[in-house]
């Protein structure tokens, strides 16, 4: 999901999202390792690489850190803050240019048995290459359908037009560490063109140290 959660992995732990998004005119392979830099901080450092579009080849760096200031408790909700980079490379062009850099408010709530949860971005990005600044915002939800078995769905922004729309569903192949998705996505009320599907992978570690 674009709209991020207000929850960090557990504390000594990793995890690895990784997923193939495919639109008509370009595919793009994400891995995104994080770990925890204690309870209630987790760091990023991962990316991308892309083919297809304008330009034909690329890559894309991202770094990441988020922060909880209300973990998750008996009331049901959580906030943190995510502030990060990307860097871009691109063929012909001089390469490891900083690029969008972020900050995004991040809310969650969810039941007593964490069977439905909604999750609000409220976020700023800056963009480097258009000297362009803009407000950021996504709305999403988890709702359990089954023991292993989730349904997911957002809408979001970033004020350059119609919003977008995702969804799809999520597997626990291993409940607790080994977690599939697939999800479908376009432009609110677009022509199509825009549209996308994604298959993706989760994996999370034990604790890494005593």
């Amino acid at each position: 999901m674009i709209t991020d959660d207000a929850r960090v992995v557990d504390p000594r732990t990793c995890q690895l999202e990784s997923w193939v998004h495919s639109s008509p005119s370009s595919v793009e392979l994400w891995a995104l390792p994080a770990c925890s830099l204690g309870e209630r901080t987790e760091l990023t450092v991962g990316g991308a690489i892309g083919r297809g579009g304008e330009p034909a080849r690329s890559s894309d760096a991202l770094v990441q850190l988020k922060h909880l200031f209300r973990p998750f408790d008996e009331r049901g909700w959580a906030a943190g803050i995510a502030l990060g980079q990307t860097v871009r490379s691109e063929p012909g062009r001089r390469s490891g240019l900083p690029g969008d850099a972020f900050a995004t408010l991040l809310l969650s709530a969810a039941s007593r048995d964490e069977a439905f949860a909604v999750h609000l971005n409220l976020g700023w990005l800056h963009q480097r290459e258009r000297h362009r600044d803009r407000g950021t915002w996504g709305l999403g939800f988890e709702a359990q359908l089954a023991p292993s078995w989730i349904l997911i769905g957002e809408r979001f922004g970033d004020g350059s037009g119609r919003p977008w729309w995702q969804l799809g569903v999520r597997h626990w192949l291993v409940p607790g560490r080994v977690q599939v998705d697939a999800t479908a996505g376009d432009r609110w009320g677009g022509p199509g063109g825009e549209r996308w599907i994604s298959v993706g992978i989760r994996l999370l570690s034990p604790p890494l140290l005593p």
